[in-house]
């Protein structure tokens, strides 16, 4: 799996990718601290808000950021995205009123629905193979485990020595160094897709992912299917914090705990999936993990309908990892699908929809995880999610019969452009920064 990062550019990615999601797991672990410390037992509906306002921001923001940015260079979008998150991180310690946590997740959220689809839409022209991007994909599913698992233990550590306020200067410090490795990166030179310029403004370029995207089978079942695993990680994101200090009545220290177990699970699964892929069809991974949500919503209802005990605590670790596993057997093919089903230069549509599409489902679900649990208790809101999931899954297996052959090869990448002079993306007249 490691053979990947001897590409240069794709190992400075991968690095900025993971400083970055270091510094956000940190953020996640300061944030339902302060929603805590805001507003008490309601930290689950604070936090179920705040997510959902970010889902917002993704959901609205990607595919314009996209349509606007095809003449933008991506290495200057990419770290003019990360400098804007490191302000917002420094300004959170200083926030005293719920409001202005949900204005200053909005803007951050806004800088990472335009970083993060430029990033994923970049991987298949850095590595075209099959096997290094199965490769890389399973290392970037790694590097978003690490906000689960690596983050919330260093967060851990640090809690023991000072309050969590100073964990969003963390945070900063991860997007800074996200920023001057993204900007030390070389990437190919971009395929303009003239045929959508040509048939439309800034709309057409915004609805044409989502166009391509509804258009495939396979694609709507992966729809379905992300909407399965946004149940399942919404409620371990919204309601830790709620199991951990409220149910169970453990120390603070223990949030980053069980936030890790849901990381371990996932990343479990990310080492292992490269050699099931080279063997299986991503079908037979990915709608089975659907149905095993299920029967995880199952064991956490019982779980929780029984009462704190004893045994209450590792159960509850147990069933975070295999959440996470579940999670990362849809997630991690998810490119592989992508890439296979469209031609290169309508990558980065497809990608900024993807992204748009699945925080959709985590529109849903975060509120509905923290409303339902605040409302009528965790028991009912991990019932309700449940269903979400079945319905989500029986969706896809219908709406993808059988073992699709695979989609015409994605051509090999242009050539990298302007290497000598820095390797900036585009003619300097189009290097202009947004704003």
């Amino acid at each position: 799996m490691l053979s990947v990062l001897r590409n240069r550019t794709y190992l400075h990615l991968f690095a900025a990718q993971t400083v970055a999601l270091v510094g956000t797991g940190l953020a996640t672990v300061a944030l339902g601290l302060l929603a805590y410390d805001l507003a008490g037992a309601d930290a689950g509906s604070v936090l179920g808000t705040a997510l959902a306002i970010k889902m917002l921001a993704y959901v609205g923001i990607a595919p314009v950021v996209t349509a606007l940015a095809h003449r933008i260079p991506r290495r200057r979008l990419m770290a003019a995205s990360d400098l804007i998150r490191a302000a917002v991180a420094l300004t959170l310690p200083f926030v005293t009123e719920v409001w202005q946590v949900y204005v200053l997740i909005f803007v951050l959220q806004c800088a990472s629905a335009a970083f993060t689809p430029a990033f994923q839409s970049v991987i298949p022209e850095v590595l075209p193979g099959e096997r290094a991007y199965t490769r890389a994909l399973s290392l970037s599913r790694l590097a978003y485990d690490t906000e689960s698992l690596v983050s919330p233990a260093l967060a851990a550590a640090l809690l023991a020595l000072i309050s969590y306020n100073w964990l969003f200067w963390g945070t900063a410090a991860g997007f800074l160094a996200s920023a001057a490795l993204v900007l030390s990166a070389v990437l190919p030179k971009p395929v303009r897709p003239e045929r959508v310029e040509a048939g439309g403004g800034v709309l057409a370029r915004s609805v044409r992912g989502t166009r391509l995207f509804l258009a495939v089978p396979r694609l709507r079942a992966m729809l379905a299917l992300d909407l399965a695993a946004a149940a399942g990680s919404a409620m371990v994101i919204v309601n830790t914090v709620v199991y951990v200090r409220g149910q169970l009545g453990r120390p603070a220290t223990d949030v980053p705990v069980a936030l890790g177990a849901y990381g371990a699970g996932s990343m479990a699964v990310a080492l292992l999936l490269p050699r099931v892929l080279d063997r299986l069809p991503d079908r037979i991974v990915m709608i089975p993990a659907a149905f095993g949500i299920v029967g995880l919503f199952a064991l956490l209802a019982a779980l929780t309908a029984a009462g704190p005990g004893a045994w209450h605590w590792p159960v509850l670790l147990a069933v975070w990892a295999a959440f996470g596993a579940v999670g990362s057997l849809i997630l991690t093919p998810t490119g592989r699908v992508l890439r296979d089903s469209v031609a290169r230069e309508d990558l980065p549509a497809v990608f900024a929809a993807q992204f748009s599409l699945s925080h959709g489902c985590w529109l849903l679900t975060y509120p509905l995880a923290g409303w339902l649990g605040a409302a009528l208790g965790l028991t009912a809101a991990s019932a309700a999610l449940g269903t979400l999931a079945l319905a989500s899954g029986l969706l896809a297996a219908r709406a993808w019969r059988g073992v699709p052959g695979r989609a015409a090869p994605v051509p090999a990448p242009a050539p990298v452009e302007n290497a000598v002079d820095g390797a900036m993306e585009g003619t300097e007249r189009d290097a202009a920064l947004p704003g």
